[in-house]
């Protein structure tokens, strides 16, 4: 017996996921390889099978050409599931096709498509059941588990509560936790490089504001760890700073 009250076999709807923008300034699989292996400290679950976007706008016109099997296989060796290429010339669109994956031009076309095919209501990102979103902001009051993954989409993010291991909070915008960070934080996740990550007391797995990330695998600044802190980015550099300023990792 079917479950769908429209009694078809399948449904289509707008879905609402985050995928990891992976910009490639090298065509070179051992390069780039290199560079992951560095970026992940050979952490496993580092990226915890995240959907990606390979974006090579920023490739030179005369880089070598881009071998896409061994591209999507060196990015699913460090758990990224590369599902499109964004700012790819046409040239290369029936090869890109062909490997089953999507054409992203950082515009709306493939959104105003889906939506056409599917114009139901979207469906509300994962979140706790006591998320408050009011304009501008997510408020969540309850713990953040490990394995739950919370975004806020387009506002501020606000926890009241613990932010456990292995939980993951995003937000287009800042982040603010009252409580522990322990988890994942991902400020700035549409590329504002303006948002920040606070917490009552800071010792995060992994934070990153507009794509830039920091781990921590060999610990927390000891004269910051489990203090009121607040994370920043400079430049390239991700800025750990108390929030009484006094200090700075």
């Amino acid at each position: 017996m079917l479950k769908s009250p429209s009694q078809l076999p399948i449904e289509i709807k707008i879905s609402t996921v985050v995928a990891i923008s992976t910009i490639l300034y090298s065509a070179d699989p051992l390069a780039i390889d290199a560079a992951l292996k560095q970026m992940t400290g050979g952490s496993a679950d580092f990226f915890e099978d995240e959907f990606a976007v390979i974006d090579i706008s920023a490739l030179a016109e005369n880089a070598p050409r881009i071998d896409w099997d061994k591209m999507v296989g060196l990015l699913k060796k460090y758990h990224l599931n590369a599902v499109a290429v964004r700012g790819a010339p046409a040239a290369m669109h029936d090869a890109i096709r062909a490997r089953g994956l999507s054409l992203d031009d950082g515009a709306s076309g493939d959104k105003e498509r889906a939506e056409a095919a599917a114009p139901a209501a979207t469906p509300a990102p994962p979140a706790p059941a006591s998320a408050i979103v009011t304009p501008g902001t997510m408020i969540i009051d309850t713990p953040v588990r490990a394995g739950q993954r919370v975004y806020a989409r387009g506002c501020d993010l606000i926890v009241t509560a613990v932010v456990n291991n292995g939980a993951e909070i995003i937000a287009d915008g800042s982040i603010h936790i009252y409580a522990s960070l322990f988890g994942r934080a991902l400020a700035g996740a549409s590329g504002n490089a303006d948002a920040r990550i606070f917490a009552m007391a800071m010792q995060p797995e992994l934070v990153s504001i507009a794509g830039v990330y920091r781990t921590f695998e060999e610990g927390f600044a000891p004269q910051l760890a489990r203090q009121p802190t607040q994370i920043r980015l400079i430049g390239d550099r991700i800025d750990i700073l108390s929030i009484s300023p006094a200090s700075r990792v």
